[in-house]
């Protein structure tokens, strides 16, 4: 954040503040202490666009680097914000800043002060608490200068003080906190999933043979950033023919010829929010008959997916149904042989579909949370949002029908469990090969 946003609203961050508060307070109460993530040297001086971190950003909606922020848990709870200090000279260079007073006011804190401030205060937020709650092992800048606080109270111990006597992992804490999304989580992603549907729609408009994977990667980026998303959620997957056998191919340098498929995995962030749709259409605009052959039965292991999204359901059950769709046509078409159940319990079909049909999907791409609780598969609840994307790819082999050799497919929409099932925030981007084919027809003859 460059700049004040008179729009910012900072109730659904202080509301998951103080759900985090009764998260601890039913552990044992104590402190957390969590900070944003560093700034990255690009190359001497440039540094990489910045980009906080996500955790953080779900307690405070706070966007400036150096920034930590520290929950006191109990009968008088307590927030508190570290951040940079006004200093007219360097926003003249580097923009705006809030300092701590705008900042304590903007995003509904108890208290702010200068990072500089956070070595001499930190030591009095963590004496006499039971618990410390924070993330250690993922920067070891930041391990020292938390355990140098706690040595720092360590070393009061004969005035009285105490240190915590434990430490809990903050971000397994909020790890389960972020598998819900609120309202307003649920708002943006909505936005975000229409502004990369609408880049998909541009994309399919603007393919034909002969035109090079980067071009269109263009035109997604241009989708993004005129619709207000400042960069995509991941790198975009653009790739045509065999190239779309390979999983996570960036490359995004080849030709595209007519008679390939183009598969595309591209989705913005928005508001520090992602969306992640992946289609998959003909170059030419036409489908050939293994290509349609394979797509539909993509398009129909999705659609068993998706169905059997809804809560209660375990995460692997979507995955299942899939796969049993999947298996089926293959045997079907002649890419396996023998038996449904002899090539869903030997695994044969992972040939053709070696991913999991989806993920969890919020402020990271892959977001946060456990896929199983207790060794069992987690059931789904109401507000989690995660992706369905089955796919299919088929490498030239002996054993395999020349006519599918280097076809590559996947579709992937992102869902939000509902009450009575799953909404595909992302349907706008035409999947069913009439929608596809009737889309790219307009687009080449009006």
């Amino acid at each position: 954040m460059n700049t004040p946003n008179a729009t910012f609203d900072p109730a659904p961050f202080r509301a998951r503040r103080a759900r985090l508060f009764e998260r601890m307070q039913a552990a044992g109460g104590g402190v957390a202490i969590l900070a944003t993530a560093p700034e990255r040297v690009r190359n001497r001086d440039t540094h990489y666009p910045y980009r906080h971190d996500s955790y953080f950003y779900y307690l405070t909606g706070f966007r400036e680097p150096e920034a930590v922020v520290v929950l006191v848990a109990g009968a008088a709870p307590k927030q508190i914000l570290f951040c940079r200090e006004k200093n007219e000279e360097r926003e003249i260079w580097d923009g705006y800043r809030h300092g701590p007073e705008a900042a304590r006011a903007a995003f509904g804190f108890d208290e702010a002060w200068t990072i500089g401030d956070l070595e001499k205060r930190l030591p009095d937020y963590l004496a006499d608490q039971p618990l410390l709650w924070t993330g250690l092992g993922y920067d070891n800048d930041w391990d020292a200068r938390v355990l140098g606080a706690l040595n720092a109270v360590r070393d009061k111990a004969r005035s009285g003080l105490t240190p915590p006597h434990s430490v809990r992992d903050l971000r397994a804490e909020l790890d389960e906190m972020r598998l819900v999304k609120d309202a307003s989580e649920l708002a943006t992603m909505r936005r975000a999933a229409q502004i990369s549907a609408a880049a998909h729609c541009r994309a399919m408009r603007a393919t034909v043979p002969g035109r090079f994977e980067y071009e269109i990667e263009a035109e997604l980026l241009h989708a993004f950033r005129q619709a207000g998303s400042p960069y995509p959620a991941y790198p975009s997957i653009v790739a045509s023919g065999a190239n779309a056998c390979v999983l996570h191919y960036v490359g995004n340098e080849s030709r595209m010829e007519d008679g390939e498929l183009l598969l595309i995995d591209a989705g913005c962030e928005l508001d520090g929010y992602a969306s992640d749709i992946t289609r998959t259409f003909p170059v030419s605009g036409r489908f050939s008959g293994p290509q349609r052959a394979l797509y539909e039965l993509v398009l129909a292991a999705q659609a068993a997916a998706q169905g059997a999204t809804r809560p209660g359901a375990r995460w692997n059950e979507p995955h299942d149904a899939a796969v049993a769709v999947l298996a089926q046509g293959l045997l079907d078409l002649g890419l396996l042989r023998g038996s449904l159940d002899g090539v869903l319990e030997n695994g044969d079909y992972r040939r053709f579909y070696m991913h999991r049909t989806g993920h969890w999907l919020g402020m990271d791409v892959h977001d946060a949370g456990e896929y199983k609780v207790g060794g069992e598969w987690r059931p789904l609840a109401e507000g989690m949002v995660l992706t369905i994307e089955p796919g299919c790819y088929v490498r030239p082999a002996d054993d395999v029908p020349e006519a599918f050799w280097n076809i590559g497919i996947r579709i992937e929409d992102d869902a939000v469990v509902t009450a009575g099932g799953c909404e595909l925030i992302t349907a706008d981007a035409p999947k069913t090969v009439a929608d596809i084919e009737a889309l790219m027809r307009e687009a080449r003859h009006g």
